[in-house]
């Protein structure tokens, strides 16, 4: 079996793979001031509650865009699973070609995302990653990695506003029955889920006209589910997309070296 982790800002997704198959997936939260050790508690017990054994894992790749947690969580891996894991970076890109001005600058979960969406769906296509921020990122249909936006995330943006304004307090994140909200609570929520929806089918039109022909659009990330419904464009949802592609990057790094 194959470890594969992905460190992000908010949350650190665990997923065990036997051959190409998922066997399990599990999402914590990131805690940069959590030790290896503690990590390597943390870790054991998922393994424990989806009742898979450590031994089992010959392989581990992590993404991190957390750096100062990647090696915590390497030793953590060893620690746990025995095995050394791969840490993805510009190095381990080889089947993108990236067409930004400075290829370092991809972040390792957008090179993931990337890696999984030509192998999986046709392009050219766009890719939504929701989570602390919001990324979009554009293949064309070559499979080149164009570039893409950048926007706050759900949370970031809600967490922002309450603290800059003293009249509104918390909401739990959920899209209202209607977009024309008739209480506080549900404004907010219409603006920031039906908001963020907006925004993505927005910005889709915009990318479709710049690459002059219509694109997939997939769907990742912990707050996806609660977006993608409120879209009026078709959009595929893919929780597995950013674990999918690190443990195609840790096989093709596997098999070049």
């Amino acid at each position: 079996m194959i470890l594969c982790i992905d460190i992000g800002n908010t949350n650190t997704v665990v997923g065990g793979y036997d051959g190409d198959k998922l066997v399990f997936r599990a999402r914590i939260a990131t805690d940069a001031s959590l030790t290896s050790d503690q990590y390597a508690v943390e870790l054991k017990g998922l393994l424990d509650l989806h009742r898979i054994d450590a031994a089992d894992f010959d392989g581990a790749a992590i993404s991190s865009v957390v750096p100062q947690l990647t090696a915590p969580l390497s030793r953590a891996v060893v620690s746990v699973v025995g095995v050394y894991p791969i840490a993805l970076g510009p190095d381990n890109f080889s089947d993108l070609d990236i067409k930004l001005d400075n290829p370092l600058e991809l972040g390792n979960d957008l090179a993931a995302a990337a890696v999984a969406t030509k192998s999986k769906y046709p392009l050219p296509c766009i890719i939504v990653d929701m989570g602390t921020a919001t990324k979009m990122t554009v293949l064309s249909a070559d499979g080149e990695f164009l570039g893409g936006a950048i926007a706050p995330g759900l949370h970031v943006s809600v967490e922002s506003l309450i603290g800059n304004a003293s009249l509104l307090t918390g909401i739990p994140l959920e899209a209202p029955e209607n977009v024309i909200g008739t209480n506080t609570a549900d404004c907010m929520k219409s603006g920031a889920v039906i908001g963020a929806a907006a925004m993505i089918d927005g910005m889709c039109e915009r990318i479709a006209e710049q690459l002059g022909q219509a694109p997939k659009v997939v769907a990742t990330g912990g707050l996806a589910h609660l977006v993608v419904p409120c879209c009026r464009k078709q959009v595929i949802l893919d929780d597995d997309l950013v674990l999918d592609g690190i443990r195609m990057i840790y096989e093709t790094n596997k098999k070049e070296g």
